[in-house]
């Protein structure tokens, strides 16, 4: 039992063929019941028609809203626990859906599709920043990450839905999703898969999209793992601190050698904050246990938030 949730924006030209590949595949596969969710984020064209036509469940918003709140809608209103995504413009082989439903099944808690092939390193501007938040990634993760927003998945509706409130509606869903998994102990797992040619246009403004995928990933690693983001920041101050200090001495300027202490000073204030940041966190999770233990209406409030997907208070999912 599966449910493919595809958000979709202007691609009248590839979804119905997208819905039918869907399918064929879970069909063949003998992946039943399932069920095709397509979220039509305000097209202007007749996406949700097409998808309607093919045989899949439509969901449209009035205007856009964007990708992760399309995928967000879609998985609220799925019918069964393991949900499956990808793109609606035909650049994710979706073959591969049962073998990372496969893996799903020995008790990974989200399998990912790791991108590889001509058309997915095509972009020579493209390469450079995926490499960048890729390493930001996996310095806050601490660990190997293939690929930080495939949007071919396949994890547990009921899992994500306590972590909505930290993921985000745009471009960046995947990447937060992949940061909420791995910093709370998740199990995730990367298949790796060939990457297509789009059909049609992309909607990714590649600038504007990278700079909004840093920013959430600062916040995660500073909501889940705080301590990590300020002993870089603080290395990295107290690095700029030596080099000035060095510089004082041998080139004879005083500037310097204060430049070099104010530095200095500043990294360790840096580190303190980081301190106080943990020891936060700390209060805030004890706090909801607290809370959930003094009064026992609130495991039927979650319970009923998490239906939802609109929790009451932030994830603290225990590391395994």
């Amino acid at each position: 039992m599966i449910s493919v949730v595809i958000p979709a924006l202007n691609e009248e030209d590839s979804i119905g063929e997208t819905v039918h590949a869907v399918k064929a595949v879970l069909t063949s596969a003998d992946i039943v019941p399932f069920e095709v969710i397509v979220v039509d984020d305000g097209s202007a064209d007749k996406t949700g028609e097409i998808a309607r036509a093919a045989g899949a469940k439509v969901i449209r918003h009035p205007h856009r809203a964007g990708y992760g709140r399309s995928l967000k809608d879609g998985i609220r209103a799925a019918t069964y626990e393991t949900i499956a995504i990808t793109d609606a413009d035909g650049t994710y082989p979706v073959g591969d859906i049962p073998s990372l439903y496969a893996r799903h099944r020995e008790g990974f808690d989200m399998t990912v599709g790791a991108r590889g092939g001509k058309h997915y390193r095509e972009s020579l501007l493209k390469m450079p920043l995926r490499w960048l938040l890729r390493k930001l990634v996996e310095f806050t993760a601490d660990r190997k990450v293939p690929d930080i927003n495939s949007g071919l998945r396949i994890f547990d509706r009921s899992t994500v839905l306590s972590y909505f409130d930290h993921l985000c509606d745009t471009f960046s869903f995947t990447t937060s999703l992949t940061l909420a998994y791995m910093m709370t102990g998740r199990f995730v797992d990367y298949v790796p898969i060939n990457y297509h040619k789009r059909v049609g246009k992309t909607k990714v403004k590649l600038l504007k999209d990278a700079l909004k995928t840093f920013q959430y990933i600062l916040e995660a690693a500073i909501y889940f793992n705080p301590l990590r983001i300020f002993l870089l920041l603080s290395g990295v101050v107290a690095a700029s601190g030596l080099v000035s200090l060095l510089a004082a001495l041998i080139i004879h300027l005083n500037v310097f050698f204060f430049i070099g202490v104010g530095a200095i000073i500043s990294s360790i204030i840096v580190l303190s904050i980081g301190f106080l940041a943990v020891l936060l966190r700390q209060i805030m999770v004890k706090s909801v246990e607290s809370s959930v233990t003094a009064r026992p209406d609130i495991h039927a409030d979650l319970s009923s938030s998490e239906a939802t997907g609109r929790k009451k208070w932030p994830s603290t999912v225990e590391h395994r």
